[in-house]
Formats: structure tokens, C-alpha cells, sequence
């Protein structure tokens, strides 16, 4: 007897390589505990959110007991957070953005689902440089959409081939999806990078009805180290929309509070708004939760504490480079995603494992031959990996 789809009985089967290296994770830590693993898998904040989030909550929780407190709200977010949040994205996107522009979302993810879900026909596609977010694919595949990647150039610390990403537009193409800074990759997409991407999509939006989109997808945008800039997208074209969350940049990633912005000069971009206003609602998510959004709009001056992800991306970086393993340094996000010794990501990871050390591997990211490593775990993980990761690179060597 079948109880589910056989879409969604193929991807249980090809499940995320990150959820099937947490679920290891699990397994290991039962085995030898939770001290003996260095699990390097999942991208979850720990550092603690801003020290003023605890005064917000408990000024969130006095209205909370008042009639409708945490009631609905409209499906596109409180309009003083929309308005709050519109006033945020116009400093970090150096143009003017008002409330009516800003759709306020159950994280960046679920700003994706719902404009996907707007924008897609069966068949579309979507373009994005690999390697990528893992689940790219999914959000648009849900509506019956195609994930298009295009490698990157891992010898240029992974910016995106231009010229094959515009090889690969076709009639069909409904969004370039880039992803500053990136996951898995670190990388940051420069002013003059992104400005290649936007000069293509106004090119092929010249001679088109349905418009081509420039999706940027922004998570990270707070985690830039060593003077590097995350170059704004809005400016650059009228079909910019950006996505972003306070997942990572509060550590608020269990209150699911994201945000879509649409480009104030967009052709019929209130349209657009409209539709992501009702995609949010019909998708189920009905509305951001009503905590989280007063809980983003009192800390939007506030940053975790980057310092400390500072230093561990320098603390992994000195850990790969003692074992001899090749890397690009991330100028951004906490992610590193070096090369496998040898070039079999599988056999390296199953090589760290056998040392207790659990990483992802690059296929799961669409680029086989190298390895994600999350830096959001605790300084002496890292520095305990130190000799596991050189063992293992030796077992492979011989």
C-alpha cells in the first residue's frame, strides 16, 4: 500500500545528507558520548542571542496577557514591523523601501516557498551557482519547478561562471537564486559580481513578458569578516527581490522570522507583494509568528557577538592547514568547504567518522570532491579535532 506520493517517496529516499549526518551524529554521540564527537554537520546558532533580547521579551510578554495579544495579525506582518523592517533593509540596500514593499515570513525559507510559489509554472526553472543551499531544489520543485545549478570557479574562491550561468537561461528561466554571504562555500559575492548578474538579467528582461528574477538570498549578510562588504542587490536592477532571516544574526532560528523584499520600482511589483502576501497565507504559514517579529523588531540594531565566529573560522582555518588539506578561507557565513583528500568526498567523510568527526559531503551541495564543516559549535570542538582530521588524512594518503 502506498501512503505517499512517489515525488515525495524519492526525496525520503535521497533525504539531506545534512539531516542523514545529524542523524549519525546521534548515533555516535549514544556510542561513545556526547564529549567524544566533534559534529562539525548542522548550521544551528549557539552563540546567545544580544544581551537586550531578554528585557524585549519581557516587554513582549506584558502585552501578551492583553486581549489579542498573540492573536493573528495580516498575513504580511504587523504593519509597525513591516515598517521597522523596511527602514533596516533600506541601510544595508543603500535605497529608499517602505513597509508596503516587505512581506515579513516563517524565515527565509518560507519567503522562498511563498515566492516560488507565486511565480512558478510547471517547468520553470531556476538558476543558482553551485555549490548550494541543499534544499533550493525542493522549494521550487514543490510547484513543479527545475533547480538549474551552474558550478562556480572553486580556483577563484567560488565566484559564480558568469558566462555558463547565462549559457543557461532559457526561455523557461524564471530566477537567478544566488546565495551572499554563502552556504556552503563562505564566499561573498562582490559589488562587481553582482552587478554582472544583474546587467544579465536586465538583458534578457529586455526582449520578455514574464520577467526574469534576481533572487538574493541573504541570511548571512551580517557575517562578513576581514573589512569584507556584501555588496546591495536592490540598486542594481528592478527585479531584485531579497530574502532574508534573524535566524543567524539574533540566533533566533527556532522563532522562524524571515522577510521578502520586493523592489520598490519593480513593474507591477504590488502584485507581486500581493501574491507572497497570499502564497504565506494559502501555504499554511498563515502569518510570521507574532513573537518573533516584535522580538526582530526591538533588536534590529543588534548583532550576536561575530567576534566569536571570528575566531573560530581562524582557529579551523589553522586546524585544516596543519592537516595539509586544501581550502578556500570564507569571508563569510561559518561554513568551510575544503577539498577532499583525494578527491572522494564520501571516503573522507567516512575517514573523519572513523575519528569521531562527522562533516558533510560536497555531493550533498551539489559539488562532489569537497566537504562542509559548520563553525557553530564551541571553540575546544575544534581545537579536539585537531589530530583526528590529520589521521584521517593520513589513513587516506596511505
Amino acid at each position: 500500500m502506498q501512503t505517499v506520493t512517489d515525488e515525495i517517496r524519492k526525496s525520503m529516499e535521497g533525504s539531506s545528507w545534512i539531516r542523514k549526518m545529524f542523524e549519525k551524529g546521534i548515533e555516535l554521540k549514544k556510542r561513545h558520548g556526547a564529549d567524544a564527537v566533534c559534529d562539525f554537520s548542522l548550521g544551528n546558532p549557539d552563540v546567545p542571542p544580544p544581551a537586550a533580547a531578554k528585557a524585549a521579551l519581557e516587554a513582549i510578554a506584558a502585552d501578551a496577557v492583553k486581549p489579542l495579544g498573540l492573536g493573528y495579525c495580516p498575513n504580511a506582518g504587523i504593519p509597525a514591523v513591516r515598517d521597522a523592517m523596511a527602514a533596516y533593509i533600506a541601510r544595508q540596500q543603500a535605497m529608499a523601501v517602505e513597509g508596503r514593499h516587505v512581506v515579513l515570513t516563517v524565515g527565509a525559507a518560507g519567503a522562498l516557498v511563498s515566492f516560488f510559489r507565486a511565480v512558478i509554472e510547471p517547468g520553470d526553472e531556476v538558476v543558482c551557482p553551485a555549490p548550494y543551499f541543499v534544499e533550493y531544489a525542493s522549494y521550487c520543485g514543490h510547484f513543479g519547478g527545475v533547480l538549474k545549478p551552474v558550478d562556480s570557479l572553486p580556483d577563484e574562491g567560488f565566484r559564480p561562471d558568469f558566462a555558463a550561468m547565462e549559457r543557461a537561461i532559457t526561455p523557461r528561466t524564471r530566477a537567478i537564486l544566488v546565495n551572499s554571504p554563502n552556504n556552503p562555500t563562505g564566499c561573498i559575492y562582490g559589488e562587481e559580481d553582482m552587478r554582472k548578474l544583474a546587467d544579465i538579467v536586465n538583458k534578457v528582461n529586455a526582449t520578455r513578458e514574464r520577467p526574469l528574477f534576481l533572487l538574493s538570498d541573504e541570511p548571512y549578510r551580517a557575517f562578513a569578516y576581514d573589512g569584507a562588504v556584501v555588496a546591495p542587490v536592490l540598486p542594481l536592477t528592478p527585479y531584485a527581490v531579497v530574502l532574508g532571516s534573524f535566524s543567524k544574526t539574533l540566533s533566533l532560528a527556532g522563532e522562524r522570522i524571515g522577510y521578502v523584499v520586493v523592489h520598490p520600482d519593480m513593474p507591477d511589483g504590488a502584485t507581486l507583494v500581493n501574491a507572497i502576501t497570499l502564497t504565506n497565507r494559502t501555504l499554511g504559514f498563515v502569518n510570521a509568528p507574532v513573537i518573533g517579529q516584535r522580538l526582530a523588531m526591538a533588536l534590529l540594531d543588534e548583532t550576536v557577538d561575530l567576534a566569536i565566529y571570528d575566531r573560530r573560522r581562524r582557529l579551523m582555518a589553522q586546524v585544516l592547514e596543519d592537516a595539509g588539506i586544501e581550502f578556500a578561507l570564507p569571508r563569510g557565513a561559518f561554513y568551510f568547504f575544503p577539498k577532499a583528500p583525494g578527491g572522494d568526498d564520501l571516503k573522507f567523510v567516512d575517514a573523519l567518522q572513523d575519528e569521531l568527526i562527522l562533516a558533510v559531503p560536497g555531493r550533498g551541495f551539489g559539488m562532489a570532491g569537497h566537504v562542509r564543516l559548520s563553525c557553530s559549535v564551541d571553540e575546544a570542538i575544534i581545537a579536539r579535532s585537531a589530530d583526528g582530521f590529520k589521521r584521517a588524512v593520513a589513513r587516506l594518503g596511505a
